[in-house]
């Protein structure tokens, strides 16, 4: 069978359809790629059996008859994180895990980053709105960075491109040149729920279900945690 997913999620779903062949269940061949030109292919028709995406973009696709909205089925739950150059002065991880105290501490960060790194995903999304929301477009936006599709966020902060990049955790866990500050903080935390959903132009939809299924169960859970990822 066929899929296609978004770059954020290619590693944890690699391992997850391999325990899904060990459990019996059809193998699947998954391609990963930027998630606005995934879900560009699939609303275009292109042939795929299951589609992993956003829980926004499948939504979207569901509504637009692309994917059975009947079997959007809601996966990992991610948080986004921010990374610095290994050889950033910034402070260490603070100890409750997040990259700064709070919205004030992290919007001071903002306003004296030279380069601000983020994603064409979900998280790049909602980390622009909230810049605009705290009315600092005017004086930080030309210092945002986007990364171009199917490219990691990682490599601009190694390469010292950029202060700060914002990206989904389980993307920069484990990238060289960065060292990871921690998460967002919980007062304007961005969070991303990935699912996946049977495609209407699969040829096995019952069989895709089935490993859909599996995905989601309890016998998942222990791997998406290796991922950095938890369950929603």
């Amino acid at each position: 069978m066929r899929a296609i997913s978004s770059m954020a999620t290619r590693h944890v779903l690699a391992d997850l359809a391999a325990a899904a062949v060990e459990a019996g269940l059809p193998e699947l061949d998954i391609e990963s790629v930027g998630g606005v030109d995934a879900a560009e292919r699939v609303a275009a028709g292109e042939s795929f059996d299951l589609v992993f995406l956003a829980s926004g973009a499948l939504a979207k696709l569901a509504d637009a008859g692309h994917v059975d909205a009947a079997t959007v089925t809601p996966l990992v739950l991610s948080q986004v994180a921010v990374a610095v150059p290994s050889h950033s002065s910034e402070p260490a991880t603070r100890p409750e895990g997040t990259a700064f105290a709070d919205a004030a501490e992290l919007r001071e960060a903002l306003r004296s980053a030279t380069r601000i790194g983020y994603s064409t995903g979900p998280s790049g999304t909602a980390l622009v709105k909230m810049i605009d929301e705290w009315d600092l477009t005017d004086e930080v936006g030309d210092r945002l960075m986007q990364a171009k599709p199917g490219i990691p966020v990682a490599k601009s902060v190694a390469a010292g491109v950029v202060d700060f990049g914002f990206q989904q955790l389980s993307e920069l866990v484990g990238q060289p040149g960065i060292r990871i500050l921690g998460v967002m903080p919980d007062d304007c935390a961005i969070d991303t729920v990935f699912a996946g959903a049977v495609a209407t132009a699969s040829a096995s939809p019952g069989h895709a279900a089935e490993v859909l299924a599996f995905l989601a169960s309890e016998a998942a859970r222990p791997i998406k945690a290796e991922h950095n990822f938890s369950t929603p």
